[in-house]
């Protein structure tokens, strides 16, 4: 029965059958390059819209409930390790991006909240949503999907742990920290309201990450039959001791959502590339993005800057290292 929502459900194997016999219905071979390309576009594209809009109204509606205000009064009394599970957690149900995510940062810092809590939910809020767990297992199972997330969690608490140890206060930019909290009135919202945030939210969404949707197909389609897979093993493959590394330095200075990197994960996937490898990229990207990095440089000082950046690249390396030695 699993198996069976996993392939009909998740993995949506009749979609990418229907479009296997659209293109044979005008009269395109599936074995051919060309065929097999546009047979990837066609199904990864519908698929991923079609899990976008359902994955974010869904995330839509469930963080009607937690609104920012809201998320600052739960994570107010909590200090140390409890406030940075607590913010990591709560990091699954707010923005899709790593740019979304630093207004609320900011919010958060002039709440007086403290500075690791504020980073634990800064690190999973791109890294690791509830969108990510139910893409990840369209893709490539349950198994990796909730490892992914697991490992994801424990990168944003023990990141924040970190901080706050360190006692950085002092390197949050100046005119942040004069910041006032404004108090906010938190209306309280029917059902329909909620409804109608969840539909705001995947025209919002939709319409900034569409062009990273269709990109990242487009290249995950060129890697999946155009690109030999000698080079890609040879570049990326297991035998490379340097393929994480270089996956994670490929993957920083890329602006993209999970939405956007997967496609190209799963085309290397299927040339044989390591799931460590794999995630380590898709989480460099996700969380080290460069315009991410850029408006963060507006709020923290370099010090600080640097030590995130310092832990995000250490914690992703050793996650991709740590799966390629799994059994997966």
């Amino acid at each position: 029965m699993w198996e069976w929502v996993s392939d009909q459900v998740f993995k949506m194997v009749w979609l990418n059958d229907l479009a296997g016999r659209l293109l044979e219905f005008f009269g395109m071979s599936l074995d051919s390059k060309l065929g097999s390309s546009l047979q990837f576009f066609i199904f990864d594209t519908i698929k991923i819209f079609i899990l976008l809009s359902v994955l974010i109204f869904t995330m839509g509606v469930i963080q009607s409930f937690f609104p920012p205000e809201k998320t600052k009064v739960i994570l107010g009394g909590l200090k140390g390790w409890k406030g940075n599970i607590l913010g990591a957690l709560l990091g699954t149900v707010t923005p899709f991006c790593s740019c979304s995510s630093i207004p609320i940062f900011i919010g958060f810092t002039t709440a007086g909240l403290p500075l690791g809590v504020t980073f634990s939910f800064l690190i999973s809020s791109p890294m690791v949503d509830i969108a990510s767990i139910i893409l990840l297992m369209s893709f490539f199972g349950a198994k990796i999907a909730i490892l992914y997330v697991i490992v994801g969690l424990f990168l944003a608490v023990v990141g924040g742990t970190i901080i706050d140890k360190l006692g950085m206060e002092n390197e949050i930019q100046d005119y942040i920290r004069k910041m006032e909290d404004a108090a906010t009135f938190v209306e309280e919202l029917t059902w329909k309201d909620r409804f109608r945030f969840g539909v705001e939210q995947v025209k919002e969404v939709a319409g900034k990450v569409w062009p990273y949707v269709i990109i990242g197909v487009g290249i995950g389609a060129a890697i999946h039959n155009w690109i030999p897979e000698s080079f890609i093993q040879t570049v990326l493959g297991k035998d490379n001791p340097f393929a994480v590394v270089l996956a994670t330095v490929i993957g920083a200075p890329i602006y993209a959502d999970i939405f956007g990197v997967l496609p190209i994960a799963e085309a290397l996937f299927s040339k044989g590339v390591p799931i460590g490898t794999l995630v380590s990229f898709m989480m460099a990207v996700t969380t080290l993005s460069l315009p991410s990095l850029i408006m963060l440089s507006k709020v923290v000082e370099p010090k600080l800057l640097a030590l995130f950046i310092g832990i995000c690249m250490v914690g992703i390396l050793l996650i991709g290292f740590a799966f390629n030695l799994l059994p997966i």
